[in-house]
């Protein structure tokens, strides 16, 4: 007779590990409901199916490379003095990603940018898109190796997502050679029709002056910017202005109701 660890034992070897782990509820509600031999089947498929779609997720969320950010919910709408509300919230939809369009978002330091484009990749990520958050530092430090054959691999890992994500482009200097970089990460997708989200503190005419002498820059503005769209963000920095406040809240007095604190022995 098959004990019940044996049974476990198979399922999990047969792939269907969810139902191995909730076995004893999956036979308690099977007999106290007296399932029929197709309901028993389609609760375990539906079991397995929300365990595969859980366990991607996590995969995905971690390849992701996304990090933490503050929820959409935390996004201040009223502070930037221009932004295109409707634009970023029909985003949030992931249109574009369907699509397979680019949305570059331009803005100062401290506009939220970043925050906007990694709830657009979290969001991807929850609706099953790969997705993959970069700074454009970080792309062109790991393209920049000796072997040809090792940044082809590179590359690819880059053109595969359905959504990629390059922060900060315009925030660092770069030598000659990192906008052809810049532009063989990019190019494949614009190929492949894929969606790219990028995030810069400089208008297309500044770019060369972080990407000096380099000839692609008109090439790659127009790939980025063909199927797009392109919105700016215009105000102060929000950051500045919740460390003033932060620093006006430690140079205020006690009010006289506050409690005096308690002495600790």
């Amino acid at each position: 007779m098959t004990t019940p660890n044996d049974l476990k034992a198979h399922l999990a070897a047969l792939g269907l590990k969810a139902t191995a782990q909730s076995l004893d509820d999956f036979l308690a509600r099977a007999i106290r409901d007296k399932w029929s031999p197709p309901v028993i089947l389609e609760e375990l498929a539906r079991l397995e199916s929300l365990a595969k779609k859980q366990r991607s997720l996590e995969r995905n969320l971690k390849s992701s490379q996304l990090g933490r950010f503050k929820p959409i919910a935390d996004f201040d709408w009223a502070w930037p003095k221009k932004i295109d509300r409707d634009l970023i919230e029909r985003a949030l939809t992931l249109d574009f990603v369907s699509e397979g369009r680019n949305l570059v978002l331009i803005a100062s330091s401290g506009l939220g940018k970043t925050m906007l484009a990694k709830n657009l990749a979290h969001s991807a990520l929850l609706a099953g898109f790969s997705v993959l958050f970069t700074t454009a530092q970080d792309l062109i430090a790991d393209l920049s190796c000796d072997s040809p054959e090792r940044r082809r691999r590179r590359l690819s890992r880059y053109a595969r997502p359905k959504l990629l994500c390059v922060d900060e482009v315009g925030y660092l200097a770069h030598d000659d050679h990192a906008a052809d970089l810049l532009y063989n990460a990019l190019n494949p997708r614009y190929e492949a029709r894929r969606s790219t989200v990028v995030t810069t503190n400089l208008a297309f005419a500044s770019w060369n002056t972080v990407f000096p002498n380099a000839a692609c820059i008109v090439a790659l503005v127009d790939r980025l910017t063909h199927h797009a769209d392109v919105t700016v963000l215009e105000g102060d920095s929000y950051r500045v202005r919740e460390s003033e406040l932060e620093a006006a809240a430690r140079r205020k007095p006690p009010s006289a109701n506050s409690p005096r604190p308690t002495k600790r022995s």
